[in-house]
């Protein structure tokens, strides 16, 4: 199918189609001016990904344009060019170091995409999912310990027990768990908002509703959150609770939740603190990281140091030096870009994930029942604050977490887990559109209180 044939029509679909080559062009042109950057010749490997991601493109378009054709028309295309531009510095990446990660982030983006083709075509009404409530509750607890499974485990990588080897691919179940708890959460809170709304027992200033309807939601939160604390993936633990809180006070719009939740997350903050040394070093590193340049702050002082040789315009694709950076493909793939491209190219990728995140909160605003808002907005959540988190780390704006950057960072685990966000905010966003243009949907939306 040539981009003229898909660009027909009017409506949301058309506009993401141009969207789309859009995309596909600033995607190639970048991978043709980094292989510029070695060579005078017209790069063939540039040639080669700019034809693939141009037919993962339409292979995305023409599904969603089939099964959800009145979805938001900037999700896709977001996410598109993030990931396009990650694979991209991902390969930059690779040849500064000499590493191959750029062939294997191209396999997952395809089958990310693949999934996300596969959650738009079989899950038709957003509704299935939240009668599957404790289902989605106890696979979110099985996904967070199978790094603990004999047989299964990768083993302790760089300080945490995070990924299992399954058919030799090395993957991050917790990615998953972060898209199954959110189910749960907008699920639990959707039928029992009511009573959670109603405060009945007081804690000094503070009105809550009774213990037994906040006991099922604090356990099964309670208990991610430890194994993701004991596993030392405190990053994830952090958007967890982000999500919760934010998702808590949307279902219930007392003020009261944030609050006490501020007050447990510097409980949490400071039992962290006392038990974990690599939180101890993390917090130093963030308060003074030119005590110790060369050892433990190395890390985040190369960091500013690349960000700063930056300047406004960058020093040109190409022309930067991402090996002096640990990890610059996963942790840090956000200062390779504003090495290269500068304060205006890390500006543009900053808005990219700002508009995301409009876009997202539009979705939860517009949705047609109180699940499919909870769940759009803990699903926004969790992308926005996992880009603030990493990207606040690397500018010292907070601590420094091992977490990636959605998207961009190399990680097939993350891209799967991101692009099946994606599917899910656009089937609500059809859901919600199509239901405002009469068309025909399946399911009866549950009233307000019910």
């Amino acid at each position: 199918m040539t981009a003229a044939a898909v660009v027909t029509g009017e409506g949301p679909r058309a506009t993401e189609a141009r969207l789309l080559i859009g995309a596909v062009v600033v995607i190639s042109l970048a991978g043709i001016l980094l292989g510029w950057s070695t060579s005078t010749e017209l790069p063939p490997a540039a040639l080669v990904t700019g034809l693939a991601m141009t037919v993962i493109a339409v292979v995305a378009h023409v599904t969603v344009r089939t099964t959800a054709p009145d979805a938001d028309p900037l999700l896709l295309p977001i996410a598109f060019l993030l990931n396009g531009l990650g694979l991209v510095f991902v390969q930059r990446v690779d040849m500064a170091t000499g590493s191959e990660l750029a062939g294997t982030q191209a396999v997952w983006t395809a089958v990310s995409v693949g999934a996300f083709c596969g959650l738009l075509l079989f899950i038709r009404e957003v509704r299935v999912l939240g009668r599957l409530q404790y289902t989605f509750g106890l696979l979110t607890i099985v996904l967070l310990l199978a790094p603990l499974v004999p047989g299964l485990t990768a083993g302790v990588i760089n300080g945490a027990q995070l990924w299992i080897d399954l058919f030799g691919m090395r993957f991050q179940p917790g990615e998953i768990a972060k898209l199954t708890m959110v189910v749960f959460l907008a699920a639990y809170l959707e039928r029992n908002r009511a009573l959670l709304s109603v405060a009945t027992q007081r804690i000094g200033p503070l009105l809550l509703p009774a213990p037994r309807h906040l006991a099922p939601l604090l356990v099964a939160t309670g208990l991610a959150l430890v194994i993701m604390a004991g596993l030392r993936d405190l990053g994830s633990a952090l958007l967890f609770f982000g999500a919760f809180l934010a998702m808590l006070y949307v279902a219930t719009g007392r003020l009261a939740y944030p609050l006490l939740g501020m007050v447990a997350f510097a409980i949490g903050s400071t039992i962290a603190y006392q038990l974990f040394g690599h939180v101890r070093v993390r917090v130093a590193i963030w308060l003074d990281p030119w005590a110790d340049v060369s050892g433990a702050s190395y890390q985040l002082a190369q960091s500013l140091f690349a960000l700063a040789t930056g300047g406004l315009t960058g020093t040109g694709l190409g022309f930067g030096r991402p090996q002096d950076v640990p990890f610059s493909a996963t942790d840090a793939i956000f200062v390779v870009i504003g090495e290269e491209l500068g304060l205006l190219g890390a500006t543009v990728i900053l808005l990219l994930f700002l508009a995301m995140a409009v876009r997202g909160l539009k979705i939860a605003l517009t949705a047609r029942d109180e699940f499919a808002t909870l769940l759009a907005t803990g699903l926004t959540v969790l992308i926005a604050f996992q880009a603030f988190v990493i990207i606040g780390g690397l500018t010292r704006l907070v601590p420094l977490t091992g977490i990636t950057l959605p998207f961009i960072s190399y990680g097939g685990s993350s891209l799967l887990s991101n692009y099946l966000l994606i599917a899910l905010l656009l089937r609500i966003s059809d859901e919600s559109r199509g239901a405002a243009l009469g068309r025909p949907v399946r399911g009866t939306p549950r009233k307000a209180g019910a």
